[in-house]
């Protein structure tokens, strides 16, 4: 009865597309389909709660480490009082980090020890008079402090007493301190504009976000038309459709459709994101800053004191890189490149299933290429300009992802860009005729769920 009421169906089919192969009919078909997709989706109550709650849950995400961090200081607990028997170390840790520690002075250990159980301090800590030679303090906590406090306050006590030993030993202090001395590397870039600020950390940090928000986006909207395939051919919905409407019009307005749906909620979360971030920063701007401030030594307040927060960031060695219109106009065309190829194979895997179930075995070929890309977003970071990321970032399965994270990364050449949009267009036009071949005749097809060969002789049937 399918195989009939499909030959029937083909023949009209073939004799309606040789009457009117492009016409403004065809067309408004397609808009129709179209529009009903996407208000279906709009108007449903799971696209306005996610769409919502994802920015919302994005900030929260990044808010709430930043509150944890400023509030919950060590401070709070009470300070690190230093029991110094040699009469010289405890005095220079002190003076590295006041809010930190504070010297025992005339205080004995026993009344430190009544402090602790107080809970009027943190911790004691006793130096004995051998430390240069045993290398070796005790401390004294009700525990709970946390893995990293132990490890925090040796790290703060070892380069004194390494001074100090080296002083005992007739090492110059002055040599003492060029040995110590750290090497700050000021990382700027050559452009077309002039010399700037080097932002690859935070530059790597925006390509994997938007290579990870497209990986999301490809896999939930083009999963979605293929649950929208499956349950409309369950329903034998399309068959009434399609007495009207040639299968490709039904397969390219539904994509198109999801796919708007999908370009909508990216906008809103936009919008959203951007307008959560400045209140943020109005709000926790004033309060990380206090916060950084209180942690500097008392001799470099003069050089921090600031409340601007831009130069705060930029003392901190943190530079916020300027994000150009054309890696912007690339995440989008990748976006769609991406969801058109991966939906379009989705809409064919859809057509040749009755229930979605089966269609697991049948996706795993498809979501492959998918589930790699995030396997490679490390190498593309660490090396954006290297042999294995230009090559990945050409592939039209791998670059909807890994060039939007290159984009984002570094300085892409023009010719790869434009490659890339060839490749990809290229693709994408091959994955919608290959599709359309499965979806023609799987759309029609009922029972039990074809083999890869059965679905390699769809694409290959003339009709």
């Amino acid at each position: 009865m399918a195989a009939r009421v499909y030959r029937v169906f083909m023949q009209q089919t073939v004799t309606f597309t040789s009457k009117f192969p492009v016409t403004s009919s065809t067309m408004s078909k397609i808009s129709v389909i179209i529009a009903h997709e996407y208000l279906t989706r709009v108007k449903a109550k799971w696209f306005i709660i996610s769409t919502i709650l994802g920015p919302l849950g994005l900030v929260l995400l990044m808010t709430i480490p930043i509150l944890v961090a400023v509030l919950s200081g060590d401070g709070e607990r009470g300070k690190v009082v230093l029991l110094d028997r040699t009469d010289s170390i405890a005095a220079a840790v002190v003076a590295a980090d006041t809010a930190k520690y504070e010297l025992a002075g005339a205080r004995s250990e026993k009344e430190l020890a009544d402090l602790l159980r107080n809970e009027a301090i943190q911790a004691y800590v006793i130096i004995p008079i051998t430390v240069l030679d045993s290398s070796s303090v005790v401390m004294y906590s009700q525990g709970g402090s946390g893995i990293s406090f132990e490890s925090s306050v040796s790290d703060d006590l070892k380069p004194v007493i390494t001074r100090a030993r080296l002083s005992r030993a007739g090492v110059d202090t002055s040599v003492i301190d060029l040995v110590r001395q750290d090497v700050e590397i000021n990382s700027l870039k050559l452009t077309e504009k002039g010399v700037e600020a080097d932002a690859s950390e935070a530059s790597a940090a925006i390509g994997y976000v938007a290579g990870f928000l497209n990986y999301m986006l490809i896999f939930l909207y083009g999963s979605m038309v293929m649950r929208g395939v499956v349950e409309e051919k369950a329903n034998r919905i399309v068959e009434v459709i399609a007495s009207s409407v040639r299968p490709f019009e039904i397969m390219l307005g539904k994509v198109v459709g999801i796919g708007l749906v999908g370009l909508t909620q990216l906008a809103i979360w936009g919008i959203l994101g951007m307008v959560a971030f400045i209140g943020l920063g109005y709000v926790l701007g004033p309060l990380m800053a206090e916060s950084m401030t209180s942690q500097i030594p008392a001799g470099g307040m003069q050089m921090q004191s600031t409340t601007d927060t831009a130069a705060l960031l930029a003392s901190k060695g943190l530079v916020l890189p300027a994000i150009p219109a054309t890696s912007i106009l690339m995440f989008i065309f990748n976006f769609f490149a991406g969801y058109f190829l991966y939906a379009s194979l989705f809409a064919a895997v859809g057509s040749a299933v009755d229930q979605e179930a089966d269609a697991q075995s049948l996706t795993l070929p498809i979501t492959m290429p998918i589930i790699m890309t995030m396997m490679f977003i490390g190498n593309i970071i660490s090396e954006p300009n290297g042999t294995l990321a230009v090559v990945l970032s050409l592939i039209p399965l791998f670059s909807p992802i890994l060039m939007t994270v290159r984009v984002a990364a570094t300085d892409v050449p023009a010719w790869q860009q434009l490659l890339c949009v060839v490749l990809s267009t290229g693709a994408f036009f091959g994955a919608v005729w290959l599709a359309s071949r499965i979806y023609r005749i799987g759309i029609l097809s009922y029972g039990k769920k074809p083999k890869l060969k059965e679905i390699i002789r769809w694409i290959t049937l003339r009709v």
